[in-house]
């Protein structure tokens, strides 16, 4: 048996983060970790998916070569099995830098799986095949993260079913891909995988793309995306065999395909984690109740952080939660104020959440919307990525901004800006007093905070600040 004051299960991003500043105070602790290091993030998410969609976005900037003046582009072609080397040629330089957090802690580092026997009692079983262990601390930080979802029936057909943390393994791909589930990481891999010249076809079960509920932003994202590869949108599929593949079926058609990405979200690592041991009620999905503020569950001496609680699974969030958790168990109860929210989906335009969503913002009375269409804005125009819509919802009666949702070019940049706005409780008139460079895309920003300026104040209000 071995005692600790603080005990971290798992070592992804939220786990790492409360590593890092559970060492600051002290070394009697004990990190456990069931499968790959590496965090998420850096292994199979954020990062090689970035670098997969940055070579499809170069490869399909061929297509304006000749409106450019740029001659030859019709004679590039592109080698799949490279583009999968070079991503994992990147993301392996982004693991290393993640795997030097856990080298050199010696015991206080077990490989292994942990199941909680009580709010301060674990039991480990370790990967080596030595003998379970067990771990009583005062504090339990539980962020094992999450595994993408697959139903079980689809198990059957082996390699021909691969998930988003499978893809990027691959040494090539098929011709013929269908990517079942379209929310951020199935829209972002299926435009890729479009722009390389696959086949591709696209299933959702609901009516939406991404992390979108604005439905004007909805049809300027369908249309966008439908133009790159087929949609199947609002029904559910079966799988069955095929005559030389895989066959897809959503009721209406059927199609062979020689893979299905699965991209239908992730679960989370909570089998056989013990949870139920706890002594509190759980969910549905077989988690516990716990204060987003601190992280904590109930009045126990444990926290639940990062992908595993289901609720935000996004890197600047589990890394704020595994902050928040560490802190906690060290210092005792603290109510940290959580950032404005804010999603980006990277696809072409861009896709981005911030703040309060058009669905969360549908009922109230006071809620007023401007809006620009990026098909007119002269600097995408310049660039030719002339597409999109970008909704800005703020109040009527002190025009605070609310939140944005937006497909737009470079919409990153705009979901920053107005997630800093949001946060710092600005008002449509005091951000409109702020620099817009010409001519730039904020422009487009510009020309939809105006719009609703003039619905919330009856006429255009200053733009200079007055001394």
């Amino acid at each position: 048996m071995r005692k600790v004051r603080i005990a971290i299960l798992g070592a992804g991003s939220a786990g790492l983060t409360a590593l890092a500043q559970v060492r600051k105070h002290t070394d009697e602790f004990v990190i456990v970790n069931h499968g790959p290091y590496g965090t998420t993030c850096a292994r199979v998410g954020c990062m090689p998916s970035k670098a997969l969609i940055q070579a499809a976005d170069d490869y399909h900037r061929r297509h304006d070569f000749d409106t450019l003046g740029i001659l030859g582009g019709e004679g590039l072609s592109v080698d799949i099995a490279a583009v999968l080397q070079r991503v994992r040629d990147y993301r392996d330089a982004r693991v290393n830098g993640v795997l030097g957090a856990t080298d050199q802690l010696g015991e206080r580092s077990i490989a292994g799986r942990a199941r909680l026997d009580g709010p301060q009692r674990i039991v480990v079983e370790r990967a080596d095949g030595g003998d379970d262990e067990v771990i009583e601390a005062e504090q339990v930080i539980i962020a094992t993260g999450t595994r993408p979802v697959v139903p079980a029936p689809w198990c059957a057909f082996a390699e021909r079913v691969i998930t988003t943390d499978d893809v990027f393994e691959c040494a090539t791909l098929p011709r013929r891909i269908a990517v079942i589930g379209l929310g951020v990481i199935g829209v972002e891999l299926g435009q890729a995988l479009a722009r390389f010249g696959l086949d591709v076809v696209g299933y959702e079960m609901r009516e939406s793309l991404g992390s979108l509920s604005d439905p004007v932003v909805q049809e300027a994202a369908r249309q966008s995306m439908g133009e790159e590869f087929p949609l199947h949108l609002g029904r559910a599929v079966e799988l069955r065999e095929g005559a030389g593949g895989i066959v897809v079926d959503d009721g209406r058609e059927a199609h062979e395909f020689d893979q299905v990405l699965a991209a239908m979200g992730r679960r989370p690592n909570i089998d056989g984690l013990g949870l139920e041991t706890l002594g509190v009620p759980l969910d549905p999905r077989g988690l516990p109740e716990f204060d987003r503020h601190t992280l904590r569950v109930g009045e126990l001496p444990v926290f639940i952080t990062g992908d595993v609680n289901g609720e935000l699974q996004l890197l600047h969030e589990a890394s704020d939660e595994g902050f928040i958790a560490a802190w906690n168990a060290l210092h005792g109860p603290t109510r940290f104020r959580r950032r404005v929210p804010l999603a980006i989906a990277f696809t072409d335009p861009q896709i981005a959440v911030v703040g309060q969503s058009y669905a969360e913002l549908a009922g109230r009375e006071d809620l007023v919307v401007g809006e620009f269409d990026f098909s007119r804005q002269a600097r995408a125009l310049a660039m030719l990525k002339g597409s999109g819509m970008a909704r800005i919802y703020a109040a009527r009666g002190t025009g605070l901004l609310l939140g944005a949702e937006m497909l737009a070019p470079a919409a990153e940049h705009f979901a920053h800006l107005l997630a800093l706005a949001i946060q710092r409780e600005m008002s449509v008139a005091e951000l409109l007093t702020l620099p817009f460079y010409h001519p730039t895309l904020e422009e487009g920003l510009r020309s939809a905070l105006r719009a609703l300026a003039k619905d919330i104040y009856g006429e255009a209000p200053l733009e200079l600040a007055t001394l």
